[in-house]
């Protein structure tokens, strides 16, 4: 039975509009007032960290030695969580169409990802999250924390599909030997796609063509 890696913001929720914008304003304001530097110039680094590193955590560990704990936990605190969430339409319908495991891959912190699966009603569909915290710190597109779920979960990357918004994240999985989606208006067929999608609720009716929900298929 194939096993789904599915990432999270832009994923299975819309996070532009309101989760997005809320975690750039809190890293941006940390940063000015960790590294004692104006507001414009912290947002400056962190989308700069962003680019370079993959995620802003990953630039202030390299250059600027913060306690990661303390800056995940004030940069992801979101109170009213519950009403930002825009679930991807057909979420819920098309996670509970896709037979076998679910495991949940975010750069994220733990704490956040497990709050909003609750908030989206589907913490129960995941047999497990595999969270920043898991990688050393080392987000996706690093190889490590693909390892580190494979072994965790003892899975066989080619009985593995994984379900992404950013393509540099499924390049690295399809390194590995797991099958790869790309989800998103952008999304492509072509170097390390195995499908592209411009919604999540394609998902089942794609898979279902391509023999992947068949477990005797997934050699």
């Amino acid at each position: 039975m194939v096993t789904w890696i599915f990432d999270l913001d832009n994923t299975l929720h819309d996070a532009e509009p309101f989760i997005f914008p809320e975690m750039n304003r809190l890293m941006t304001r940390y940063m000015a007032t960790h590294l004692d530097m104006s507001e414009e110039q912290a947002d400056s680094l962190r989308l700069h960290y962003w680019q370079r590193y993959g995620t802003t955590l990953a630039g202030l560990l390299r250059h600027d030695g913060v306690d990661a704990a303390h800056f995940l936990s004030e940069t992801h605190h979101f109170p009213h969580l519950l009403r930002q969430l825009l679930p991807m339409r057909g979420m819920q319908a098309m996670l509970r169409r896709l037979p076998g495991r679910k495991i949940l891959f975010t750069n994220g912190p733990q704490a956040y990802a497990l709050a909003v699966l609750r908030g989206l009603g589907i913490a129960h569909l995941f047999d497990g999250v595999i969270a920043v915290e898991h990688t050393r710190l080392r987000p996706k597109p690093e190889a490590i924390g693909y390892r580190q779920l494979l072994k965790r979960y003892r899975l066989d990357p080619s009985r593995c599909i994984m379900v992404e918004d950013t393509h540099a994240n499924l390049v690295t999985a399809r390194k590995l030997g797991i099958r790869t989606v790309w989800l998103g208006r952008r999304a492509r067929h072509g170097f390390m796609v195995d499908l592209a999608l411009p919604a999540l609720a394609h998902l089942p009716r794609h898979a279902k063509r391509r023999g992947w929900l068949i477990s005797n298929n997934q050699k």
